[in-house]
């Protein structure tokens, strides 16, 4: 096994009694993020909101934070992250939230200390670009937005 990438984590001021993201099994690849709310939030059919989570990160270089959905709150509520996966870059150090939206029926309410998304980390290649004039052939060419199935 690899020796892990070091992540920082911090705790914002307010937030103490927000648990901080953890893994909610051994081999679970997402650490939960809690919502920092201050008050419960209602989020009605259709309606979104960005919920704080009381931390921020510093991570190296090679890595980006994702922000997924809960599934659980997907099956059973409709409730998702609307930009999944959200992507925390590793030069950022602001306060991590989550973009919510209800895709359910019934309104839906986040508590302070609320599981509400999870957060996975992934290494990022280092990757140059080159301008060129012409590009490769392949069988499938140009063909995109369903051009590989009938469906």
């Amino acid at each position: 096994m690899s020796n892990p990438f070091e992540v920082q984590i911090k705790r914002l001021p307010g937030n103490e009694d927000i648990s901080l993201p953890r893994k909610m099994s051994e081999l679970a690849s997402g650490f939960d993020i809690y919502a920092a709310v201050s008050e419960p939030v209602v989020l009605q059919p259709g309606e979104r909101a960005l919920v704080p989570s009381g931390f921020a990160l510093a991570m190296p270089a090679q890595l980006e934070a994702q922000i997924r959905p809960r599934s659980g709150l997907a099956l059973k509520h409709g409730i998702t992250s609307l930009n999944s996966p959200g992507t925390i870059d590793a030069d950022y150090r602001g306060e991590v939230k989550v973009l919510l939206i209800n895709h359910g029926q019934e309104p839906f309410t986040i508590e302070r200390n609320e599981r509400i998304a999870q957060l996975v980390f992934q290494q990022v290649p280092h990757v140059q670009l080159q301008q060129v004039d012409e590009l490769d052939d392949t069988v499938r060419g140009a063909g995109g937005f369903g051009h590989t199935g009938t469906n």
